[in-house]
């Protein structure tokens, strides 16, 4: 049976994947960080312009907020030896009806099994957005984002979805403020075991 290909091989390829360049409005660039070492995986959406751009992740308002809700500072957030951070669509999609596109739907079964197998020490996978959790929650989600988040520990230890922390979704949080209040806490203390 051959060997699985190394992580530096998946992320070498994965960078390198063309698979719907046809699709994208401004052409392919794979946005993500892995390492074999790291302990949480964040799996959001997809990139957007200004990520597309600076080709860094959550390197937007998303990710400020997104920080804040994890209690780390930029540093230890991009320290790639103890977070990965893989998005449902590696590419930015372009735009939709109500904000960007969804993710493209050929990223994820390609490159998320390889990828997660070449990352033995995960521990927990931050599922950031309903796409996110669509794709790893499957049929176990609830029926709204609202309903999957507030069951969040029905899916420890191995994920803790989480709303998107995109500006689009003030409006959200301030109707669910149990998620600031209840979820937010539980996350960063697990975050805080996770990375010491």
């Amino acid at each position: 049976m051959p060997r699985p290909p190394s992580l530096a091989r998946l992320l070498k390829d994965a960078r390198a994947c063309r698979l719907c360049a046809a699709h994208l409005p401004l052409g392919p660039r794979p946005v993500l960080r892995a390492s074999a070492t790291a302990r949480l995986l964040i799996v959001g959406q997809a990139p957007g312009t200004r990520v597309h751009e600076t080709g860094i992740p959550f390197n937007d308002p998303s990710g400020d907020t997104l920080r804040v809700w994890l209690g780390l500072d930029r540093d230890a957030f991009y320290d790639e030896s103890r977070i990965a951070i893989v998005p449902t669509g590696f590419c930015y999609p372009g735009k939709g009806p109500s904000g960007d596109a969804p993710p493209r739907p050929e990223c994820a079964p390609k490159w998320h099994p390889p990828l997660r197998a070449a990352m033995p020490k995960l521990q927990l996978t931050l599922l950031v957005g309903s796409y996110a959790q669509a794709y790893y929650l499957g049929d176990r989600r609830e029926k709204t984002l609202a309903a999957t988040v507030r069951n969040w520990r029905a899916y420890l230890p191995d994920f803790l979805p989480t709303p998107h922390p995109s500006p689009r979704n003030r409006l959200w949080l301030r109707k669910n403020p149990w998620f600031e209040a209840e979820v937010v806490p539980a996350l960063r203390r697990r975050v805080r075991r996770l990375l010491a």
